[in-house]
């Protein structure tokens, strides 16, 4: 286990990485806006879920494929920013209900669909993977024990500041929701902008050949 004074030094940065507006959070807060809570949440769900994939392919010495073979990198970013798209598809020809109680049911019923989107959104950015390889090792002491339950330690540290965060995010933004649930106008624009969202993710996921 990491000693209290690294998990703290973590837990500084992991805040100070959360609270910066990025395209996770970026995602959530439209989620949230366009869909309500229940969707918001179940996006942040599955982009947590991400993480762990990605922390545990850091502990297995996998993301390292990444570094290694630059083609396994360009493949799967460029198939992220291709499920992003058909994403932004999606919400551009959705049909947004107009009747809250039409909204609240639909909502409950996609929940784990939302699930899978943020999952399959955050485990499709080799990013996030390169992210987790540079900045975990840091806080991790092999003196301290199996480094595998390490990694995964800061990750549950990072998620649960993320939710924190991102719990404030949605509550925010949800609030905008129930006024697109009142005009069917303004249920149709909140799904063009989610779909722009997911367009934007797209663009910067497959231009952006920074690592």
């Amino acid at each position: 286990m990491p000693e209290l004074s690294t998990l703290l030094l973590f837990a500084t940065a992991a805040l100070a990485l959360t609270m910066t507006p990025g395209p996770d959070m970026l995602l959530i807060a439209s989620r949230s806006a366009a869909q309500g809570r229940v969707a918001g949440l179940a996006t942040w769900a599955g982009i947590a879920a991400g993480t762990y994939f990605h922390a545990l392919a850091a502990a297995l010495g996998l993301s390292q494929l990444f570094l290694a073979v630059p083609v396994a990198y360009d493949i799967v970013r460029y198939i992220g920013a291709a499920y992003l798209l058909y994403l932004a598809w999606c919400a551009f020809t959705a049909n947004a209900p107009t009747n809250p109680k039409t909204t609240k049911k639909r909502i409950n019923q996609t929940a784990t669909l939302m699930f899978r989107q943020g999952f399959l959104t955050n485990l499709l950015n080799p990013k996030m993977a390169i992210f987790v390889l540079a900045l975990f090792p840091q806080f991790v002491t092999p003196l301290s024990g199996s480094v595998a339950l390490q990694i995964m330690v800061l990750a549950t540290v990072l998620n649960g500041i993320g939710f924190f965060v991102n719990g404030a995010v949605i509550l925010a933004a949800s609030r905008v929701s129930h006024s697109f649930s009142q005009s069917g106008m303004l249920a149709k624009w909140s799904q063009y902008a989610l779909g722009t969202v997911f367009a934007t993710l797209a663009a910067r996921l497959a231009f952006d050949t920074s690592r």
